[in-house]
């Protein structure tokens, strides 16, 4: 039962350092751009970040039974893959780096189950069907819409910039500014609103296979009457979980995550009102669209990449290929350090434990 709490502790811990430091995935274009403060900005994706986290469980189900056999997965494992995961998203926020907190969280799993399986491999399921002849696994689900959402966002990004560019041909710059001043307020909080749906939804599948497993386990067998909500036979995600975890990302989000709001909002592309809409409702569209497939796309990739391809719209030269050459390295070392870390950390935990 002591082991569950410390998984509950840092899954929460997860979520929150989740928030803010995806915060500039919601709100670095609507900064960048003056059309809100950093505070009111903050408020404002957090507000909507709170409604989008209570929207459905797909996401959480794939994260929590779709991507390792939940039969081997101990509590020790759940608990390395969310400190693998937080290890990874602190040193890249120190660094200021956008890298996804989904890939963190999916690489330590992956690592943490393979320790605890012995190094067997069929642990990770790689591409099944279910009875309803659905796919999953991390094929279908994590490394093609890794491959595929952020060349999406950066296609769909100047598409629609390019298309707004025709339509706007004749408007006066005042004009434009006036309406995309207004109008990048609901893209930034739909893309609020779909970071929400797709993001918070991950720690719920990680603290949903924590109550499975100490179920399966008999951790749960004797805890006083006031915690049998605890107990969870069948893999499902409770209400207190879903609750618990739209209000931390939250929180997180409200807290600001300002060396990655520099770096989005500023150091890539310079941005204007109608930029940061394009973005946004690009960005926004591919994570809901994600979401509701129960996809756990990386929000960093898609709203990066979107902003990049509004930038190349205007011309190659406008996007700092320099710094999204570090940012692609971020993202190319997720996966495989979350996957060490968490194996290594599953299997320093068995060593101790003998």
């Amino acid at each position: 039962m002591t082991l569950f709490l410390f998984v509950l502790l840092a899954a929460l811990v997860f979520e929150y350092i989740n928030g803010f430091h995806d915060t500039a995935n919601a709100i670095a274009t609507v900064v960048s751009t003056k059309v809100l403060t950093p505070r009111s900005a903050i408020v404002w994706a957090a507000g909507w970040n709170l409604v989008g986290a209570l929207m459905g469980t797909a996401v959480a189900s794939t994260i929590g039974r779709g991507l390792v056999d939940t039969s081997v997965v101990t509590m020790a494992t759940v608990l390395c893959a969310l400190l693998s995961a937080i290890i990874w998203n602190l040193f890249t926020w120190w660094l200021g780096l956008p890298s996804s907190s989904s890939h963190a969280l999916v690489g330590g799993l992956c690592g943490a189950a393979l320790a605890t399986a012995g190094d067997n491999w069929a642990v990770l399921k790689w591409s099944e069907i279910d009875a309803h002849g659905a796919h999953y696994g991390l094929w279908p689900k994590v490394v093609l819409p890794m491959l595929a959402s952020p060349l999406i966002g950066f296609v769909g990004g100047w598409l629609l910039m390019m298309l707004l560019t025709v339509v706007l041909r004749k408007a006066t710059p005042r004009l434009v500014q006036l309406i995309f001043g207004k109008a990048q307020l609901i893209s930034a909080g739909f893309m609020g609103h779909s970071h929400g749906s797709n993001d918070a939804q991950k720690t719920m599948g990680i603290i949903a296979l924590a109550l499975f497993t100490g179920t399966q386990s008999g951790i749960f067998d004797h805890v006083p009457p006031w915690a049998h909500f605890l107990y969870t036979p069948t893999f499902h995600v409770p209400y207190w979980v879903i609750f618990a975890c739209a209000l931390t990302m939250a929180a997180g989000t409200a807290a600001g995550g300002w060396r990655i709001i520099r770096t989005m909002g500023h150091k890539m592309v310079k941005l204007q009102p109608v930029h940061g809409f394009a973005a946004e409702t690009t960005a926004a569209l591919v994570i809901h669209g994600a979401s509701v497939f129960g996809i756990p796309v990386s929000t960093t990739h898609v709203i990066a990449t979107s902003i990049m391809g509004v930038g190349a719209s205007k011309r190659l030269s406008a996007v700092k290929w320099g710094v999204v050459e570090r940012i692609v390295w971020a993202w190319v070392l997720t996966l495989p350090v979350t996957g060490l870390l968490g194996y290594g950390l599953a299997q320093l935990f068995h060593a101790l434990g003998q």
